[in-house]
C-alpha cells in the first residue's frame, strides 16, 4: 500500500528523534488515522511501542497534544524520555506546586510545548477549560483507557466524565490506548469517550519473549528468596497482597544480601518517590510492593515480576507481569500459589454489597484461578482470555518446557479423602495432614484422631508432598473448601464417592517439591552473539552517564540498544544512527562517549584475534 505524505513525514521522525529505523506492528495505522484526524482505540500490549502511537502524531501536528493518564508516576519517566529526545514536553499535576503549574501553563500557552502531560482529575477543573482556551489543541491521547470501563479490572467512575471531551474539542481526534481491554471493555470504552466512526486498532497480547512459571507454595519465603538471589542482580518487581507482606518481603530479601525496599501507599509520598527513583536508576536492584506500584512504571531492563500472592484479575496479573521485559529481551514472569490465596480473595470479594461490579470483579477472579490451576499452556490461557483465538503451544512456560509427570494417584487420594471423611470435614489442609502423617500434636490428641485407622498412614511423605496431592483433588472437584469464621475447611463432593470405592482411574501430576523457582532450559536473547564484555563496559558507561545527568540509565539508551552496540560495534556517526534508539538528539548529547569506547574495545581485541605470523 502506498504510504501517504503524512505516514513519510511521521516515518522520518521516527528514525531521526527517536532512532528507530521502522514502525512496529499496528504503530503506523495509529499514527495514521490520528493524522487524517480519525478518532482511534489502540489496544496494545505493554512493550510494544503504545507510547509512539500518539507521540509521533504530537511532533507532526503545528499544536499541543494533550496526554491524560491517571499514572502521575509516568509522567515525570515518559516527560524526561521526551525531554532527553529533545522534544518539549511537560506536566500538570497535583505533586507540583502553584507556581510551577502557572510555569508550565505559560509555556503551553506561548506554544512551547508539543506534549502536556495531564492527570483525569485535572482536566475535570473549570480552571482547566479557562487555560487550556488560551491554547491550540490540535491532538488529545486517553492512556489507561480501560479505567473508564465499568467492565476494565482498575474501573475509576470519576473517568467517565472523559466522555465530555469531545464536545469540548470537536476539530481535536482522540486517541484511546490500552494494553488490556476485552471485547467488552472496548465496546464501553468507544461508548463512553463517545468517539466518531473510531479506527480499532487490536494487537496481539502476546509478549514471546516473557516466560511464563507458576510455583507451588511449599516454603513460600525461601522459595522466593532462592529465586531472587538466582537472578544475580538483575532488576525486578516483587508484587505482595498487602502492606504487611510487602514489608516482611523485603526484609528476608535483604537479610539474603539482595538490595531490596518496600513501596506501598501507606508510606509517605517522599519515600515512595525515593524508592521508585533508586529502582529506576538501577541503585537498588528490586522492589517488592503492593499494586500501588508499577502501573506506570516505564523502565525497560526490569527482566523479572514475581508474584507472591494472586492477583484479582487476568488484566491486573497481565499488566503487572508485562512490567518484565519491555525491552523486548528475555524475562521471567514467575507466580507463587496456593488455592489458600484465592480463597482469602474470594471471601474478601463475598463481602461486598451485592452489585453488578461485584459480579464482574468475581467473573475476573474466577478467570484468574482457573489460571492458576491450568494444566495447559499457560499463554494460551491468558491469550484467549483475551479473545486471541490460539492452539499452538507457546514452548516459553513451565507447563511447556517441563510437562508435569503423571503417576496412579488413586492410593493417594482414597488416603486423603478417607481422612478428611474420618474427621468429620472440620478441618483444614495443614490438620488433615498432621493425622495422616501421625503427628504426635495436642489438637489431635484431644479430638481423639490419633486412634482413627487413618492416623499415620502417610508418614512415608513429606507435608509439601500431601499439600500437592490435596491441591490436585481441589482442582479436579473431589474436595471443596468451605470457609467460614474460624478458617478454611475441607469438604468432599459427590465425585469423591467413586474415588473412595476405587471405580475409577485416577491419575495425578508428581508433586514438584522444588525450593527454587526456576526452568533449566535457557532463553534465547532478542540480540544473539553481541560482545558480552563490551556490553557491561557500556553498561558502566551508561550508569556513570546516568548519575551524572540524574536521569534513569534506561533514558540514556535500553539495554536492547546497548546489546545492537555490543554487536554491530559502531565507530562512526552514520553507523551509530544505524543502531535503533540512538536519534539525532542522543547522538549528540550521549553517543560518542560510547563511540569511544567501542573503539578503544577493537584495538584490543583485533590483534588478539589476529594469527602470529610465522
Amino acid at each position: 500500500m502506498e504510504k501517504t505524505s503524512e505516514i513519510l513525514t511521521a516515518l522520518q521522525v521516527l528514525k531521526e528523534v527517536f532512532g528507530y529505523q521502522s514502525f512496529r506492528p499496528g504503530q503506523e495505522e495509529a499514527v495514521n488515522a490520528a493524522l487524517q484526524g480519525q478518532d482511534s482505540l489502540v489496544v496494545m500490549a505493554t512493550g510494544n511501542g503504545k507510547s509512539l502511537c500518539y507521540q509521533l502524531p504530537a511532533l507532526c501536528f503545528p499544536g499541543l497534544t494533550l496526554v491524560i493518564s491517571p499514572l502521575i508516576s509516568l509522567m515525570k519517566d515518559q516527560v524526561d524520555q521526551l525531554l532527553a529526545n529533545g522534544i518539549a514536553a511537560d506536566y500538570l499535576n497535583s505533586s507540583q506546586t502553584f507556581e510551577q503549574q502557572q510555569q508550565v501553563q505559560n509555556k503551553a500557552i506561548a506554544g512551547q510545548l508539543k506534549l502536556l502531560y495531564l492527570s483525569p482529575e485535572k482536566v475535570m477543573t473549570n480552571s482547566f477549560f479557562s487555560f487550556i482556551s488560551l491554547c491550540r489543541v490540535s491532538f488529545i491521547a486517553i492512556d489507561e483507557a480501560h479505567c473508564i470501563s465499568q467492565w476494565g479490572h482498575d474501573f475509576r467512575p470519576e473517568y467517565t466524565q472523559l466522555g465530555g471531551l469531545k464536545a469540548s474539542f470537536p476539530d481535536a481526534p482522540i486517541m484511546a490506548l490500552t494494553a488490556t481491554a476485552d471485547s467488552t471493555t472496548r465496546q464501553d470504552i468507544l461508548q463512553n469517550l463517545r468517539l466518531n466512526r473510531p479506527h480499532l486498532y487490536v494487537g496481539s497480547f502476546d509478549r514471546p519473549n516473557i516466560r511464563y512459571t507458576l510455583v507451588e507454595k511449599f516454603k513460600p519465603m525461601e522459595q522466593l528468596c532462592n529465586f531472587v538471589a538466582a537472578q544475580k542482580g538483575k532488576s525486578g518487581i516483587v508484587y505482595c497482597n498487602s502492606r504487611n507482606k510487602a514489608e516482611k518481603v523485603s526484609d528476608a530479601l535483604k537479610k539474603r544480601g539482595i538490595s531490596a525496599a518496600f513501596y506501598h501507599a501507606g508510606m509517605e509520598v517522599s519515600e515512595r518517590e525515593r524508592v521508585q527513583r533508586d529502582f529506576q536508576r538501577d541503585n537498588i536492584q528490586v522492589v517488592v510492593a503492593t499494586i500501588a506500584f508499577g502501573m506506570g512504571i516505564n523502565k525497560s531492563n526490569v527482566r523479572f515480576v514475581a508474584h507472591f500472592d494472586l492477583s484479582r484479575s487476568i488484566e491486573a496479573y497481565y499488566q503487572e507481569t508485562g512490567r518484565a521485559g519491555r525491552d523486548d529481551l528475555p524475562a521471567e514472569a514467575v507466580l507463587f500459589y496456593e488455592p489458600a490465596d484465592y480463597g482469602w480473595l474470594h471471601k474478601i470479594l463475598m463481602e461486598e454489597p451485592e452489585s453488578a461490579q461485584r459480579d464482574v470483579k468475581l467473573h475476573k477472579l474466577e478467570a484468574i484461578g482457573e489460571f492458576a490451576e491450568s494444566q495447559t499452556c499457560r499463554r494460551l490461557v491468558l491469550l484467549n482470555y483475551f479473545g486471541e483465538n490460539r492452539q499452538k503451544p507457546c514452548g516459553n512456560c513451565d507447563i511447556c518446557l517441563d510437562p508435569p509427570k503423571k503417576y496412579d494417584g488413586l492410593m493417594d487420594a482414597q488416603k486423603i479423602l478417607s481422612a478428611i471423611y474420618r474427621t468429620g470435614q472440620r478441618f483444614g489442609v495443614q490438620y488433615v495432614i498432621g493425622v495422616l502423617r501421625g503427628m504426635n500434636n495436642q489438637k489431635i490428641r484431644e479430638h481423639r484422631h490419633d486412634t482413627l485407622s487413618v492416623y499415620g498412614i502417610g508418614k512415608d511423605k513429606s507435608k509439601e508432598y500431601w499439600q500437592s496431592v490435596i491441591r490436585q483433588l481441589i482442582h479436579l472437584g473431589f474436595i471443596r473448601q468451605v470457609m467460614n469464621d474460624v478458617g478454611v475447611m475441607l469438604h468432599l463432593t459427590e465425585s469423591a464417592r467413586a474415588v473412595l470405592r476405587g471405580e475409577i482411574k485416577l491419575e495425578l501430576a508428581t508433586p514438584r517439591l522444588s525450593a527454587i523457582a526456576t526452568v533449566s532450559s535457557p532463553q534465547r536473547s532478542a540480540v544473539t552473539n553481541y560482545d558480552k564484555d563490551l556490553f557491561a563496559r557500556l553498561r558502566f558507561l551508561r550508569k556513570k552517564i546516568a548519575d551524572r545527568e540524574n536521569i534513569p540509565p534506561y533514558i540514556v539508551f535500553s539495554d536492547a540498544t546497548l546489546q545492537e552496540m555490543s554487536l554491530y560495534q559502531p565507530t562512526s556517526k552514520a553507523e551509530m544512527l544505524q543502531i535503533n534508539g540512538v536519534g539525532a538528539i542522543k547522538w549528540e548529547r550521549f553517543a560518542q562517549p560510547f563511540m569511544a569506547i567501542i573503539k578503544e574495545h577493537k584495538a584490543l581485541v583485533e590483534p588478539a584475534k589476529k594469527p602470529l605470523s610465522q
